[in-house]
């Protein structure tokens, strides 16, 4: 993972995924030790995530029970960033880690079943939140936005979708600007930011917002430098950017924006499948 915003970056994330007969064991042996920051996360949360991508694995029938995972076990190391000891701050995980640990499993499946596993999708929720307790009506806002999916052997990525854990919706520019002291100035479809390759990657969004009343934001956002990865010789997506006034931000980040400020955040695209050549 990139950072955890507290100083610490290259944060690294490890998984061993054995078959035997009819059990499965996922061992995170090798991720790094608990940080700083807000970017480590419980055990549960890392078990949705490898607990979803079997399901997707798994017929349309399939109950959703508790038996359906009882097959699987996890080994995760205490004390690391997806098993971290109290009192570790955790606001990343849910948002954050369960999309990169989705990645790190459909890495290690797609060794053993290309054909099956897509390349990476956007890899993040990039969150923001913004809202004033200062002016004369205080208000708070929250959302993600979405980005690219990775191509797979039937077909390319979707273009700006959520997807993966993200589970959320987009909310509507007329919604947002009728309740907020914002102006959405751009939102359409970062061309060009999925992989290359014989089936391209999802593109990414590019949404901007311009402040009517000073606001304090808040951005916790991922893959700005490590870009989602393409499969079988396809190219990865593009990283994503966050920009006020034009002047490139960290990937997480709390400030104090200005009226008539500008922020952007362009979205990460998805890897390709295939080598195009």
């Amino acid at each position: 993972m990139d950072d955890d915003g507290a100083g610490t970056e290259d944060i690294r994330i490890c998984a061993r995924v054995s078959v035997r007969g009819d059990s499965v064991v996922v061992d995170f042996n090798g991720t790094a030790d608990q940080v700083p920051g807000n970017l480590n996360c419980p055990i549960p949360v890392v078990a949705a995530g490898v607990y979803y991508v079997f399901r997707c694995l798994m017929p349309a029938a399939a109950p959703n029970c508790d038996g359906l995972f009882r097959s699987i076990e996890l080994r995760v190391p205490e004390g690391c960033l997806l098993n971290a000891r109290r009192p570790a701050a955790v606001t990343a995980g849910n948002v954050e880690n369960s999309t990169r640990v989705v990645d790190v499993i459909c890495g290690a499946l797609a060794q053993a079943l290309p054909e099956l596993i897509p390349a990476a999708s956007q890899g993040t929720m990039n969150n923001l939140g913004m809202g004033d307790r200062k002016g004369a009506r205080a208000w708070d806002y929250y959302e993600t936005i979405a980005g690219g999916t990775g191509a797979g052997a039937s077909g390319g990525g979707l273009s700006a979708t959520h997807s993966h854990m993200t589970n959320t919706r987009n909310t509507s520019i007329e919604v947002l600007e009728a309740n907020f002291p914002l102006r959405v100035t751009r939102y359409e479809i970062r061309e060009n930011s999925g992989g290359e390759g014989a089936r391209p990657g999802g593109n990414g969004l590019i949404r901007e917002y311009q402040f009517l009343a000073d606001t304090s934001v808040s951005l916790l956002t991922e893959r700005r430098r490590y870009r989602p990865w393409g499969l079988g010789g396809g190219g990865a997506g593009l990283s994503g950017q966050n920009r006020l006034d034009g002047e490139l931000l960290p990937a997480k980040i709390v400030f104090r924006a200005t009226v008539g400020q500008r922020l952007r955040i362009d979205t990460p695209g998805g890897g390709a499948f295939g080598n195009g050549g």
